[in-house]
């Protein structure tokens, strides 16, 4: 983010230890999470980014799911990711997690991740930086790379668009969160160079959560 500021996971530091029941118990989080995960698809020489990644939850199932993949997660939240190392610890997976923002120093010399991952973490983050991570995530790439993101998209109904605004904007506020729930994401991502696709849409009782996937643009394939 380009002002280096973040919004913990359910807005307030004090709730972050609230937020893994949270997001089990409101969001339907075993169906859009497993369904993100089963996009993203790792294979064994995958080295996978995920941006944002709170509390590892993303990060543990993909490694679960692929032991041989090698995982970074990042996130400037000192306190998620203590919750993060120790979830992989306890499930005994080799999950290195970096504190920082996406484009800081942090991550290895020279390591390109074949995709990047990104769950819940696009709402939290001002417009001008959505398309500034957009863009860095584009330009970090490995060649033939993919990006791959569960966030909320565009909120289609009055159903959705009301219980988005009295749970997620109640707590992340509405200046950040507005774009999101507008339906932004997918102009976001052609304007950073790459081709993207809504794949699936899942309705949960904090409005309506979509999954995208993106890879460069044929243009910007060539720039990598």
């Amino acid at each position: 983010m380009t002002d280096k500021s973040y919004t913990p996971p359910l807005g307030q530091d004090a709730l972050t230890p609230l937020y893994d029941m949270a997001i089990r118990c409101l969001t339907r989080e075993h169906v859009w999470r497993s369904a993100l995960v089963r996009q993203a698809a790792p294979s064994p020489y995958d080295r996978i980014l995920d941006v944002g990644c709170g509390t590892g939850t993303l990060a543990l199932a993909l490694k679960r799911l692929e032991p041989e993949a090698d995982i970074i997660g990042l996130d400037p939240d000192s306190r998620a990711l203590a919750n993060a190392r120790n979830k992989a610890v306890s499930a005994g997976q080799a999950i290195t997690f970096v504190q920082g923002f996406l484009g800081d120093t942090g991550l290895p010399e020279g390591w390109k991740p074949t995709k990047i991952v990104s769950s819940l973490m696009f709402h939290q983050v001002p417009l001008a930086a959505k398309t500034d991570i957009l863009s860095t995530m584009r330009r970090m790439l490995d060649i033939g790379g993919e990006i791959h993101i569960a966030d909320y998209g565009l909120q289609r109904d009055a159903l959705m668009r009301g219980l988005f605004r009295i749970t997620v904007q109640l707590l992340d506020g509405v200046t950040d969160t507005q774009p999101n729930a507008d339906g932004v994401l997918s102009r976001l991502m052609r304007e950073a160079g790459l081709e993207a696709e809504e794949t699936q849409a899942f309705k949960t009782a904090t409005g309506s959560i979509s999954l995208f996937r993106a890879a460069p643009t044929e243009k910007f394939q060539k720039d990598i």
